[in-house]
Parts: C-alpha cells; sequence; structure tokens
C-alpha cells in the first residue's frame, strides 16, 4: 500500500483517523501500531513476519545488553548488529553478489551459479538503519531503550515513516511514544493534513509528470537521443526525485502529526545549496546525519589515534582525516541506495567532491559568489543523478558523453505544454528557498502559524485534496523513486 493509491487515500487513512480520534489514550498506540502492520503487510505479507521475529529478538538481546557490562554487552550489541545487517545483505545484496560471482566463472569460461533471485522487501534499508541507530544509541548509554515491546515495535513499524523515512533516533520519538496528549490539537491535525496535501502534489502533480518524459528519454536509443533532450532528460530527473523524494517526507511528517507526533524534517531547499558540502546537510538530512555520527565520526576518530603526527607527505593530519573517512564514508553511502555499481559509483562521485570542497573548492566557490556557487553547484548535481538513474555504467557513460557531445536532433515530442508548465513550476518552488524572506515565511508557516495561516490551510487543503484526487484517479499507480531502497 502507497500513499498515492486510491485504497489509502480513500479507505485506509480515513477508517484509521477515525478510530484512533474516537480510541482513548492507552489504546492509541495499539490502534497505531496494528493499522502499521497491516499497512505494510498489504504490501509484504511475507516479510512482515521476518520483520516481526527481527524486531521481537532485537528487542530482548538489547534489553538484556542495557543491563550487561564489559564483554557481555559487546558481544551482545555485534549479535544485534550481526542480525540486522545479515537481514540486509540477505535480501538486498545476495543477488548482485551473486552476479559478480557469475561474472568471474564466466571469464574463466566456467558456468554460472544456479542462483535463485530474492525478491527486495520494500524498506528494508530504512527499517535496517532505525534498528541500527536504536542498538547504538542504547549501547553507547544515550538512550535507556524502551521498556515496552509494543513501544519499541511502533518505534520501527510506524507507517508514516516506514517505507522511506524520515529515519527517526529513538530519543526524538520515544517520549512521544509514551505521551504527546499535548499535540493531539486540532491545529496540528489542520497543519498535518494541509503538510500530507503538499506532499501528495509534490509526487503526483509535479514528479509524476517530469517522470513520464524522463522514463522516455532515458529510454531512447543511441541514434536518438539529441544533447538537448538528454540535458532536459537529465535536468528533469533532478527535479522529479526531489519532488517525489521530498513529496514523500512531507506525507510522511504531515500524517504523523495529524496523529500526534513530531518527526524530524528531512529537506531543506538542498538546490540552493552552495557546494556539495552544503547540498548533504539539506538534502535527505536523516539519513546525512545517520551516516555522519555512525560512519564518519567513530571512523575519523579511530584513524586519528593512528596517525600521531600534524603532517603527512606535506597534507595536514586532519584533512587525510577526512579524504579517508569521507571517502569509505559515501562508497556506503552509495551502496547503501542499491546494489548496482553505479550506485557504488554515484557514491564515489559525491566523496570525490565532499573531498575537492574540502581541499580548495569552498574556497573559491565563495569567492564567486552566491549565484554562479548555486549554478556550479547544481550542474554538479545533475550530472551526479544521471550515474544515480542509469541502470548500468555503460548506460550512464553514454548519456553523460551524450550531454557534452552537443549532438543535434529533432525529438522534443515529449516536451509537450504539461511537461514544460511543470518544470517550470519544479523550478519555482525548487530555488525559491534560496531568498531568505520566503525560508523564513515558510518555517513561520509550517512550525508557528498564526489564525489567518490556519484557515489559509483549510483552504488550501480542501482545494489540494480535491486536485489530487483527481490526479491519482485518473492516473493510477506510481511508486515511489525511493522504494528500490
Amino acid at each position: 500500500m502507497i500513499f498515492t493509491s486510491s485504497l489509502f487515500l480513500f479507505y485506509f487513512l480515513p477508517v484509521l483517523l477515525i478510530v484512533y480520534y474516537l480510541a482513548g489514550k492507552k489504546l492509541r498506540n495499539w490502534v497505531l501500531l496494528l493499522a502499521s502492520l497491516c499497512f505494510y503487510a498489504w504490501g509484504a505479507p511475507v516479510f512482515v513476519f521476518v520483520v516481526m521475529a527481527s524486531v521481537l529478538v532485537d528487542f530482548f538481546v538489547i534489553r538484556r545488553m542495557s543491563a550487561a557490562e564489559g564483554k557481555t554487552a559487546r558481544i551482545l550489541f555485534w549479535v544485534s548488529v550481526f542480525l540486522n545487517l545479515g537481514l540486509l545483505i540477505w535480501f538486498k545484496y545476495m543477488n548482485f553478489f551473486a552476479d559478480q560471482v557469475n561474472v568471474i566463472l564466466s571469464g574463466f569460461g566456467s558456468r554460472p551459479t544456479g542462483w535463485t533471485r530474492i525478491m527486495l522487501p520494500v524498506g528494508i534499508s530504512f527499517i535496517t538503519f532505525q534498528k541500527l541507530a536504536y542498538v547504538l544509541e542504547v549501547y553507547k548509554k544515550r538512550h535507556p531503550g524502551f521498556e515496552k515491546i509494543q513501544d519499541y515495535a511502533l518505534y520501527i513499524f510506524m507507517f508514516p515513516q516506514l517505507l522511506s523515512g524520515p529515519i527517526v533516533r529513538p530519543g526524538q520519538i520515544s517520549d512521544q511514544i509514551k505521551d504527546r496528549t499535548g499535540q493531539e490539537t486540532i491545529d496540528n491535525r489542520l497543519i498535518g493534513f494541509y503538510r500530507f496535501m503538499i506532499g501528495l502534489a509534490k509526487k503526483v502533480i509535479i514528479a509524476d509528470t517530469l517522470g513520464a518524459s524522463v522514463n522516455d528519454i532515458f529510454a531512447l536509443s543511441s541514434a536518438g537521443l539529441s544533447t538537448g533532450m538528454a540535458w532536459t532528460g537529465a535536468v528533469a530527473y533532478t527535479f522529479q526525485i526531489y519532488f517525489d523524494f521530498s513529496g514523500y517526507s512531507d506525507m510522511a511528517i504531515g500524517l504523523a502529526r495529524m496523529v500526534g507526533f513530531r518527526l524530524p524534517e528531512n529537506f531543506n531547499s538542498p538546490y540552493v545549496s552552495q557546494s556539495i558540502t552544503e547540498f548533504w546537510r539539506r538534502w535527505h538530512i536523516t539519513l546525512s546525519f545517520w551516516f555522519r555520527d555512525y560512519i564518519f565520526l567513530p571512523l575519523a576518530y579511530s584513524t586519528s589515534r593512528k596517525l600521531p603526527k600534524e603532517h603527512y607527505a606535506g597534507i595536514r593530519t586532519d584533512k587525510i582525516l577526512y579524504l579517508i573517512a569521507a571517502s569509505v564514508t559515501f562508497l556506503l553511502c552509495g551502496f547503501w541506495h542499491g546494489a548496482a555499481w553505479t550506485f557504488i559509483a554515484w557514491g564515489a562521485y559525491m566523496g570525490f567532491f565532499l573531498i575537492v570542497d574540502r581541499l580548495f573548492l569552498l574556497k573559491y566557490l565563495k569567492k564567486a559568489g552566491k549565484v554562479p556557487s548555486i549554478l556550479i553547484t547544481f550542474l554538479l548535481l545533475v550530472i551526479s543523478m544521471v550515474i544515480f538513474r542509469s541502470q548500468s555504467l555503460d548506460d550512464a557513460g553514454f548519456f553523460l558523453r551524450r550531454m557534452f557531445q552537443f549532438r543535434g536532433g529533432d525529438n522534443m515530442i515529449w516536451l509537450n505544454e504539461k511537461f514544460l508548465t511543470m518544470l517550470a513550476v519544479a523550478v519555482l518552488f525548487s530555488f525559491w528557498g534560496g531568498f531568505k524572506i520566503v525560508e523564513e515565511w515558510i518555517n513561520r508557516l509550517y512550525l508557528s502559524p498564526g489564525k489567518k495561516s490556519l484557515i489559509l490551510f483549510s483552504v488550501l487543503s480542501i482545494l489540494l485534496f480535491i486536485l489530487n484526487a483527481a490526479t491519482i484517479i485518473a492516473s493510477g499507480f506510481s511508486p515511489f523513486i525511493y522504494f528500490r531502497f
């Protein structure tokens, strides 16, 4: 089940909200947990039992770990880590590893292995990272852990953020799971519904319209792809993935707010970034902070203890540490996104420009000024999205070469008025956050709206609901891009 389906919008959500609001305070978590299990089981009826079993084992292992000390605590910590990583590796990466083994065997003239393909359960990457965040926080004594298994299960399964984030840390939500009476207000429900409708419009009106032409452009043969069309497809996909993914995050945050939860923000106008470094502080914020806190910083710290000198080969030690930590972190970040060489290459590309930023590029971008820096950064992002979108490294190489070959051609048949209009809308809403007054207005509107804003929310929510519902009925099923991960 997905947020953009008629089943969810017209049946699941209304029934859930009615039952939830009518239920007493002590029953609301149970209502939400059961609804979340049904929501996930609808799309993964078998895998839901695997996740439930892992949640059950995790809860008791981590509870025992939190009460233990020394070697026992470390052993239990690694048991939990290996359990969760094992599930992720098995379901997400074993097909990839089997393919690589077959490539090696074929190179030696041997027959490929008889490997049965494993289906990728939706949302497994986000579920795993949320579970890993929990065990790491409890092990480091930053969070005492949940006392009730149903609270831990709700932390993992809560349906708004279950499939594609935001990745929530236990400290961000544990108090709300215990008591959120003060947040279950009419104002929050209205703001949440409006936020949900904004996200739904991002997805079904903007992202899906762009995506239809993007799919056609990336499917063109070498003879049919001009340089202009290649750039059009690359730029359109850059906007499509932003509105698709940020739309999901808006919907998740809005749905959670309707039932009293405040989830962390996941996007902050990323395309107004003036460097790749700044981009990763604005794009998929919860994932960026996850990798920073649990991979980058521990790796940099552990490496620093092995490099006692201030300089090596004329390079400052802090820059060497950054180079090592950033390279490993973004290779893992790329591989987290998908079991394919294109994702590894994309991670290496991002890691490279983070290192270049640190070495010298930030200084030159600052001198260039705000607008040139934004344009340069956006150009780098467009190139990165071609790698991210391509099915193989060969496809990515062909598409990038065509972008810079300046090859003409008359194949603009997909650039209809609807596509061009949505592209213009995407440009407007992607870059208007670069104006400080607009950014402050948006924050004030979402965080502390006045009575006039609430009236505006009501009117816009009704209009967006009608528009979104009509679009969904007319267009049908369209999965989110990040459901692949």
